[in-house]
This record gives C-alpha cells, sequence and structure tokens, in this order.
C-alpha cells in the first residue's frame, strides 16, 4: 500500500487512539524513520562541519536535516488530523517535540547572529532542539509500543527508534570527541579548521583580530567542556536510556543492539566524513560495553549501576590508552554510580506514583 491509497482511503477527520489498519500503522512508522534518519545525517554532518568550517544557515547539513524536519511535521499533521497511529500521550509528545523544536530553531538562528557560531554543544538553544528531538522520539516510540502488533517487525522499529533516540541523548558530546582530535591536528601543524575559523576562534578568545592563534584559543574553541562532563553524560546518562530501551524492547541483549546500532552508525559515517575532507571524531566504542553491563545486570537492576561504572569507565580508560579518548574526569565514577543507584531505587516510587494518578476516580 502507498502514500497516496491511503490518502484516498482513509482521509479523514478522527480523535487520537482511533483503530488504525496494521498497513497504515506501519506506513507511518516506516516514514518516522525515515524522517529521524534525514534528521541524524545533517545533524552528523553538521557537529563535523563546524569543526571545518564557520556557521551557515543554508549549509547543507542544515538542509538535510530540514528535510526530516518537514517529514516529521507532516507526519505530526497526520496523526492530529485524522488520530491514526497514536494515542492521546503518544500524540501530545509528537506535538510538543515538535514545537519545542520549531521554537527553538529561530532561537538558535538570532543567538547566532549576536554570538556568532556557538562555542559549545551545550548552549541553552541547542539544549531546546535536543529536547525537542527526545520529547518527539519519546511519542513515536510510546505509539508504536502501544498499537504495533507483537512481533519481528516490531522489535525491529522499536530497537531502531531508541538507537535515535540514543543517538540524540549523546549528540553533545561530540563536541569533546571532535575537539580532542581537532587540537591535536592543530598542534601537529595540520589544523582540520580552515583558516577562517582559526581566526574566528583568535578573536573570540583573545578580543583582538591581529592576534595570531595560540594554543589556548585553539583549546577554547574545540574544547570549552570541563572533564568531568563526557564520562557522566557517556556513561550514566546512556546506561539510563539504555536501561530503559531494554526494559521497553523486552528482549535478551537489546541494550547491547541499541548501542551496537549507534556505534556502528558512527563507524560507517566517519570514513565518509574523513573521505569528504571533513574532521574526523573519536567515535565511542567504550558505548558498546555500556549496552553489555546493563544487559548482564538485566535481571537484577539494583546491579545495573555497579556493572555500567566497571565495565564503562574500564572500557573508556582502555580506549583512551589503545586508540583515543578526550579528556576524562575519573573521579566522577562513584558519582555515576550512585545517580543510576539513586534513579534505579526510585523507579518503584515512580511508577506507583503514575499508577495513582491513572487511576479513575
Amino acid at each position: 500500500m502507498s502514500v497516496a491509497v491511503f490518502f484516498r482511503q482513509h482521509w479523514s477527520r478522527g480523535m487520537a487512539g482511533r483503530e488504525t489498519p496494521d498497513w497504515v500503522l506501519l506506513l507511518a512508522y516506516r516514514m518516522w524513520l525515515i524522517a529521524l534518519l534525514f534528521k541524524v545525517l545533517g545533524s552528523s554532518w553538521d557537529m563535523s562541519w563546524h569543526f571545518k568550517w564557520q556557521r551557515d544557515d543554508l549549509a547543507p547539513p542544515h538542509l538535510i536535516n530540514t528535510v526530516g524536519t518537514v517529514i516529521v511535521i507532516a507526519l505530526v499533521t497526520i496523526h492530529t488530523f485524522t488520530g491514526y497511529g497514536c494515542d492521546r500521550r503518544s500524540l501530545r509528545l509528537m506535538q510538543l517535540g515538535t514545537v519545542v523544536f520549531l521554537v527553538a530553531g529561530p532561537l538558535d538562528v538570532i543567538n547566532h547572529r549576536i554570538n556568532g557560531l556557538d562555542l559549545t554543544a551545550w548552549s541553552p538553544s541547542h539544549f531546546l532542539l535536543f529536547l525537542g528531538t527526545a520529547l518527539m522520539i519519546a511519542g513515536v516510540i510510546d505509539g508504536w509500543q502501544r498499537l504495533a502488533p507483537p512481533g519481528r517487525t516490531k522489535t525491529l522499529i522499536l530497537t531502531a527508534l531508541w538507537a535515535f533516540f540514543l543517538e540524540n541523548t549523546l549528540f553533545p558530546n561530540g563536541q569533546q570527541e571532535y575537539g580532542t582530535l581537532s587540537l591535536s591536528a592543530w598542534l601537529s601543524g595540520k589544523p582540520d579548521a580552515e583558516p577562517s575559523l582559526l581566526r574566528f576562534a583568535a578573536e573570540t578568545f583573545y578580543g583582538d583580530p591581529s592576534r595570531s592563534v595560540g594554543r589556548d584559543a585553539v583549546e577554547h574553541f574545540a574544547l570549552p567542556i570541563p572533564s568531568w562532563v563526557y564520562p557522566m553524560w557517556g556513561i550514566g546518562v546512556a546506561a539510563l536510556v539504555l536501561w530503559i530501551a531494554g526494559r521497553s524492547i523486552n528482549k535478551p541483549w537489546a541494550a547491547t543492539a541499541v548501542a551496537g546500532i549507534y556505534v556502528g552508525y558512527r563507524c560507517l559515517i566517519w570514513p565518509i566524513l574523513v573521505g569528504a575532507d571533513f574532521p574526523p571524531s573519536i567515535v565511542p566504542l567504550y558505548l558498546i560495553f555500556v549496552g553489555i553491563a546493563v544487559d548482564l545486570a538485566r535481571r537484577r537492576p539494583v546491579l545495573v549501576p555497579l556493572a555500567v561504572t566497571v565495565l564503562g569507565y574500564g572500557a573508556l580508560w582502555v580506549q583512551g590508552e589503545l586508540i583515543a579518548a578526550p579528556p576524562v574526569a575519573y573521579w566522577t565514577a562513584p558519582i555515576t554510580f550512585a545517580g543510576l543507584l539513586l534513579v534505579i531505587l526510585s523507579r518503584p516510587a515512580f511508577a506507583r506514583l503514575s499508577a495513582g494518578r491513572r487511576r479513575p476516580a
């Protein structure tokens, strides 16, 4: 069945939760996968682009991302009008995420007009873009998990959606993964960045356009994030996402599969970007061991924090010794452990609270 058949046979006004034919449901969520793929391809190129060139609103990565956003807007509009392929909660998450993203876009453009290129992926406008995308994907995951019939297709699409969610969550860490290698390239006398971007980095740091580019300016531009952020986000927050994904998919080694898809994508896009003469990044290979740790403790959630801390930090240290890793503050390991333990131990209380709110009067 095609999109044309859908509009010819099923285009009518309806409420969220409307009974949806299986082929319509599958068509809608395949289109969601296509939309999210465009957004991921655009964002991956965008990060690499900004370590080579100064920002441009109409740069090719932004245009690719915009294609995905247009498809998203069309899908949310169709869900809203017809009521097909969603229930009230999943639709509200899709709508809220899309609105937050569309508000954040112009704010980010204004921010860049005033401040030039952001020195960090963690700026407020960028955070709103990540938040909007996260809410949007959460709605898609919720809708597919609730409405899709059990089977192999449901598992595969759900796993792919969680991989997209993980990519969006870990995107800010890309600054350190690119910045570490960009600083090394500059120190070796073979900078990846164009002269205009290096001049911008020097002018931003020194406040004097006539100053030559020095290490302090390049380091301030490439690695402005404290070293404690990378492991706590890349291991702690990633483990939380993988733990929830594993429970959602409810299959053996589901968390490892989600982490593996993300790492595999990073390994695939790396030679394509480098071959196109864009800066390389450090691929977070250690993340696979975070997924393994989550799966090993799957039946005993209280052991997840310990397994994640030992395997995650251990794999990150090994990667740094054998290949490369961003600056890492290893003293964060007990904090990551305690944070994960607190969240996991609090889950039953949140579940009871949620159940109480849903209970009819």
